[in-house]
């Protein structure tokens, strides 16, 4: 059975340089940006996370605008490049380095919100997304 991290303890790792062999996984992610935001786990609201997904921003600049509504399904940058699935379920590969994800997110709240996001929103669209089976839940 595998050893269960604690949120600071990933967050001590990760800062510190861990070896690979610590890699993140969508569930630690969520625990650590829980931590961030000083709430328990299991009050990560799925339903923020998945509001912040298909109605975040304006109305012509939203996570589904490259992602699609469908977060299984390749998306397309503005420019035409494939982005992979966002679902884990489809992506093993998705959320899987903390690198990544911060720069992601950097990158993508400030284009679609205009503001970096929280983290208490990336733990709850993280926890979405995470949440989403292969076919259609």
């Amino acid at each position: 059975m595998a050893k269960q991290w604690s949120a600071p303890v990933l967050l001590t790792l990760s800062m510190l340089g861990a070896p690979a062999a610590l890699a993140a996984t969508p569930e630690s992610l969520v625990a650590a940006y829980a931590a961030q935001a000083g709430v328990p786990v299991e009050s990560i609201d799925v339903a923020v996370g998945e509001a912040l997904f298909r109605q975040g921003g304006s109305s012509n600049k939203q996570c589904s605008s490259c992602h699609t509504q469908n977060p299984r399904a390749a998306g397309k940058t503005k420019v035409g490049k494939r982005i992979e699935p966002m679902a884990p379920a489809v992506n093993p590969q998705r959320f899987t380095d903390e690198k990544k994800v911060e720069k992601w997110f950097g990158r993508n709240c400030k284009d679609v919100l205009a503001r970096e996001c929280t983290p208490l929103e990336k733990a709850s669209l993280i926890a979405w997304l995470a949440g989403l089976d292969r076919e259609g839940k």
